[in-house]
């Protein structure tokens, strides 16, 4: 038998028989400590399980419990015992579909008549656990692909029989552990025994194939770790997030609403959100005016030749709403504020002189979503983007590029963003323009970033159809990654549009076009803020700062005098001047988040004062109607960073 030569990361290697598997060569070349870290390899860009056999020489990478890559196959690995377990449980009646790990845990889907229900969870469970306890390894096959299609019609698994139909492909892997088998290209654990803690979580519809033409199933979600102590930690994080989605305070905090009357994915701004909104909004505005900016507003509908030129029917038609005919002219809702900007610019001739010009706006645009897809304020059909474009010479591009870093992480940090992780998303599969504005364009964006000292990852074929960009994802207080913010170089648009500068050598010349938003939208970014925060927000954006309340009716009159003075000092105040005990009104404030109470009685009456509770229950000292309204302000100043 001919040997071959084994090596790991580490520059340990071993001789070994061709067809040794990877747990065989792992068992020469790591300790006994390491072997049992060890979930699977990677060999050039091919994941192994342990019993796959090598048949050449190899260099294997480890991927080793702690890691993501560990995670998803440990994930995957319980999906299938899931899915044992259900077989078990509720015979062959019961047909399966995909079983696949996603981020936070698996899922399987399932077609059976009788639904699912939370309290079948527990006896799930039971049965996997003692198929844990079995160790049951996970055994790898390949067959020819009419040989895997003949068991599966046997068995009656009409999915399994689709997708083999669907691969086109000679031969197909199964993977057995028990008495379960399922088509499957891997990898998976060694055996069932690696799996320690897990799961079950909820049960929704999925179509077949994510296709509403299609058959609705019943999705079983759960999520798996290789210890308990991480379970635990991560189902306490659910627990917490539960507690701050922002659809459930947003209606607490009566923010803002949606009405299936109106139309999915479609906001309602109720008084308090609208409120929020502005005060995000004059920020923002104030910011960028303090950074060169100058401020636009444009259209909701373009003609739909507009659309044509700048290539989005081309490149983005999925992604808008039909058309309508206007006085026998077709136009359409606009996905983007882009093209407006450019009409803007090119409705004068430019001068070099002029360059950079910068323009923003808080500009609603409107874009397709599937109803399933449709998430609060997370995901909707109607948002408004924080758009800018900036419009520049080849030899302003990397200061621009480094001034929009700079405001970017400025903004964020203001609104208690600080952790964040930065990736830069090269070309896709789909794209206009030449290769070589797209080399230009890419490399302008790393050299920034490189230049600024940020860290960043590669996020290969994920640029828009027009530019590569740099995407900055915050994360919160959960330690959750949300998608934001956004800088694209574009040299293709100014190139269908056709414009131009006038250079210092009197020759046409054609700008660049930077495309970038800071907070993503503001629909997101609320939304973002509001789980961040957990409602609880920094006064200087709290839409009510402060409540007055009065102890019995006799201070009624101070009361409304304290509101208006303090109204027309800016505090954003409100009034509980009800026939209820004080402790029922505190209760119900700090229920409602408010930063400040305004407590008055017969002493603060007397003396003109305000006796001052925070919403964690504590008391500050008393104070005038002045002092307060002093404080307030520098504190809001502090937090708006001025």
């Amino acid at each position: 038998m001919t040997d071959i030569n084994i090596s790991i990361e580490n520059g340990e290697a071993a001789v070994m028989p061709a067809a040794s598997t990877v747990g065989q060569a792992l068992s020469e070349l790591l300790s006994n400590k390491q072997r049992k870290r060890t979930v699977a390899v990677t060999l050039e860009d091919q994941v192994l399980d342990l019993s796959a056999p090598l048949l050449n020489d190899a260099s294997l990478s480890l991927i080793q419990i702690g890691s993501e890559e560990s995670l998803a196959i440990l994930r995957h690995s319980t999906a299938h015992v899931m899915a044992e377990a259900v077989r078990e449980l509720y015979g062959p009646d019961v047909k399966v579909a995909i079983g696949p790990s996603i981020d936070d845990g698996f899922y399987y889907d399932f077609d059976r008549d009788q639904a699912f229900t939370p309290e079948d969870f527990e006896q799930i469970e039971a049965k996997m656990t003692e198929i844990v306890r079995k160790a049951e390894p996970f055994t790898r096959t390949e067959v020819k692909s009419d040989e895997a299609i003949k068991r599966f019609e046997a068995e009656g698994e009409k999915y399994k029989v689709e997708l083999i139909q669907n691969l086109g492909e000679e031969s197909v892997s199964l993977y057995q552990q028990g008495n379960f088998t399922d088509l499957c290209r891997g990898p998976h654990v060694p055996n069932t025994s690696w799996i320690k803690a897990f799961k079950l979580q909820r049960v929704a519809g999925a179509y077949w194939r994510g296709d509403e033409k299609n058959q609705m199933l019943q999705r079983i979600y759960g999520t798996a770790f290789f210890d308990k102590k991480a379970l635990k930690k991560h189902l306490n994080a659910l627990e917490e997030a539960k507690k701050r989605d922002h659809r459930k305070l947003g209606k607490e905090l009566k923010l803002f609403t949606m009405q299936d009357e109106i139309g999915p994915g479609l906001i309602l701004w109720q008084p308090k959100g609208a409120l929020l909104r502005k005060l995000i909004e004059d920020y923002w505005k104030d910011a960028h005016y303090r950074n060169d900016y100058e401020l636009l507003y444009t259209p909701h509908i373009a003609r739909q030749d507009l659309w044509k030129t700048s290539g989005h029917l081309d490149f983005y038609a999925e992604n808008m709403y039909s058309g309508m005919d206007i006085d026998g002219v077709q136009y359409q809702l606009k996905p983007m504020n882009c093209p407006f900007h450019i009409g803007i610019y090119k409705s004068n001739k430019r001068s070099y002189r002029e360059l950079p010009i910068r323009w923003c706006e808080l500009g609603t645009v409107y874009r397709y979503e599937r109803a399933g897809a449709l998430h609060g304020l997370l995901r909707v059909r109607g948002f408004t983007q924080d758009d800018a474009h900036i419009f520049c010479m080849p030899d302003q591009l990397e200061d621009e590029i480094f001034n929009i870093l700079d405001l970017n992480l400025e903004i964020l940090k203001t609104f208690g963003f600080d952790q964040y992780d930065i990736y830069l998303s090269t070309r896709p599969d789909k794209y206009v323009g030449s290769d070589e504005n797209w080399d230009k364009s890419t490399e302008a964006l790393k050299l920034a970033l490189e230049k600024k000292g940020l860290a960043y990852e590669l996020d290969p074929g994920e640029g828009v159809f027009y530019g590569p960009k740099i995407d900055i994802k915050i994360k919160d207080q959960l330690g959750r990654s949300w998608q934001c913010s956004t800088i694209q170089v574009d040299f293709n648009l100014p190139e269908r549009f056709k414009m131009s500068y006038t250079g210092s050598d009197n020759q046409e010349h054609q700008p660049i076009m930077i495309h970038r938003a800071l907070m993503g939208s503001l629909e997101r970014f609320i939304g973002i803020l509001i789980e961040h925060y957990a409602g609880v927000f920094p006064l200087w954006f709290a839409p009510t700062q402060a409540r007055i309340m009065n102890i019995t009716d006799s201070q009624a009159d101070y009361c409304e005098e304290v509101y208006s003075k303090l109204r027309k000092a800016d505090v954003r105040i409100e009034k509980d001047l009800r026939n209820e005990k004080l402790n029922f009104k505190i209760r119900e404030a700090q229920m409602d988040k408010i930063p400040y109470m305004l407590i008055i009685g017969d002493k603060e009456k007397e003396h003109e004062t305000v006796t001052v509770r925070l919403r964690n229950g504590k008391n500050i000292a008393d104070m005038s109607i002045d002092d307060f309204a002093k404080k307030v302000t520098d504190e809001c100043s502090e937090g708006r960073g001025i």
